[in-house]
């Protein structure tokens, strides 16, 4: 069967992909749409309707954190718990980059990791070191996907100012809702530590003390980790960049 074209439109596409999907004794309907280019990947629309201000993930892959079942970093625990928020909300949109080793790949991601260890580097000065750029991710597709599913303003699950600027530079209105996540491990410490001096929005308290256990997370664990995620989404300080002020609730 010959391959569908990558510019199919976009209406048609999400009826023909339109299904059930159960998750923790959960179902929502979903529907997938391919982002092709440069920063290929694909779009999973949560909900039958999507209204503005709606949750969204814009997540890069990462196999070590997501597949491996990696400690070192929080890319695992990000997803998992932008994934929760959807799910709880019963709306919103998860868009998915192939953009592995923040862009430079699998194998750039590993020969990172394997210099930080023998340097004691954080892996963005191991890239450097190894001629990769640090991020050579883009978002400005995902920024388009999302205007083509006709937002103009969402609630954006990130730490990354990245992320936030890509969406904002195509027009929408973001408000900014962070995740933040224990590490397990001292080099999750440290990565996390690395990305907030690079002006990802974490909490200064990622100290030793503040290491979890790795143990795997109860049902409790979980309720209580998304019940605290869903206080900052609905409450509290949101930053919402696209007026460039603060909302207080």
């Amino acid at each position: 069967m010959p391959r569908p074209p990558d510019d199919l439109d976009l209406e048609s596409c999400e009826l023909e992909s339109s299904h059930l999907l159960t998750c923790r004794g959960r179902s929502l309907s979903v529907r997938v749409l391919r982002i092709s280019g440069d920063e290929s990947g694909h779009a999973i629309v949560f909900g039958t309707e999507i209204p503005q201000d709606c949750l969204v993930r814009i997540h890069s892959r990462c196999l070590y954190g997501e597949v491996l079942g990696s400690d070192d970093c929080d890319c695992g625990a990000e997803l998992d718990r932008s994934l929760e928020l959807i799910r709880a909300a019963g709306t919103g949109v998860l868009i998915y980059l192939d953009q592995e080793g923040r862009g430079a790949g699998l194998i750039a991601k590993a020969r990172g990791y394997r210099y930080s260890q023998h340097t004691g580097a954080d892996t963005f000065a191991s890239y450097e070191a190894l001629g990769y750029p640090t991020d050579a991710r883009s978002f400005a597709r995902a920024a388009d996907t999302l205007r083509q599913l006709g937002l103009t303003s969402v609630r954006l699950l990130t730490n990354n100012p990245d992320k936030v600027r890509a969406l904002t530079d195509a027009g929408l209105r973001v408000t900014v809702v962070p995740l933040h996540c224990a590490p397990r491990t001292e080099r999750a410490r440290r990565y996390l530590e690395a990305k907030r001096l690079r002006g990802h929005t974490l909490p200064v308290r990622h100290r030793r003390h503040w290491l979890r256990d790795p143990a795997p997370r109860g049902d409790h664990a979980q309720r209580d980790s998304v019940a605290v995620a869903l206080a900052l989404a609905a409450g509290g300080v949101a930053v919402v960049l696209g007026r460039r002020h603060l909302q207080r609730t």
